[in-house]
């Protein structure tokens, strides 16, 4: 009466979708699973940015404990007055270290011992040289300006190193 064939794929068809379903489903965990690992580490790391304490730094650490008794006081240091500052800051013929807008409260401080900075709005930062307040600039002025550490914290420095 009819022709009854065995299809030998049919079996193989059904491992296959199978084996796809579940490899799905294992892609799905792993993605929620980085997900929301980084939802969780976002928190701390966004907290610490935000912090008026924030302090990038390019030059390699000279933590606390090389020198508890006196503070370092760094070649410059700019902190964020207003929502948002663009500023640029690079070692002179060399590396930048920020050329990024900076957030309200943010600052960074800098040990190199010269650097070139550049700030598109000068009155939106507080600028310190050496640990001196560096008059604020007129509003929407563009300033760009070097800095040498002074002779006395370079001295300081080659003695504590």
């Amino acid at each position: 009466m009819g022709r009854h064939r065995s299809d030998p794929l049919g079996i193989a068809r059904l491992a296959l979708v199978g084996l796809a379903a579940v490899l799905l489903l294992a892609v799905i965990v792993v993605g929620a699973r980085a997900l929301l690992s980084t939802f969780g580490s976002e928190e701390p790391a966004s907290g610490a940015a935000s912090t008026p304490s924030a302090r990038p730094s390019a030059e390699p650490s000279a933590g606390p404990s090389a020198e508890p008794s006196t503070p370092r006081v760094p070649t410059v240091r700019v902190v964020c007055r207003a929502d948002r500052c663009p500023v640029f800051v690079r070692v002179p013929g060399g590396d930048v270290l920020i050329d990024r807008d900076l957030a309200r409260g943010e600052q960074a401080s800098y040990f190199q011992p010269e650097l070139d900075v550049v700030l598109d709005d000068a009155s939106t930062v507080q600028v310190f040289e050496n640990g001196t307040a560096r008059s604020p600039g007129p509003a929407g002025e563009r300033q760009a300006f070097s800095v040498k550490r002074s002779a006395d914290q370079v001295s300081d420095r080659s003695v504590s190193e």
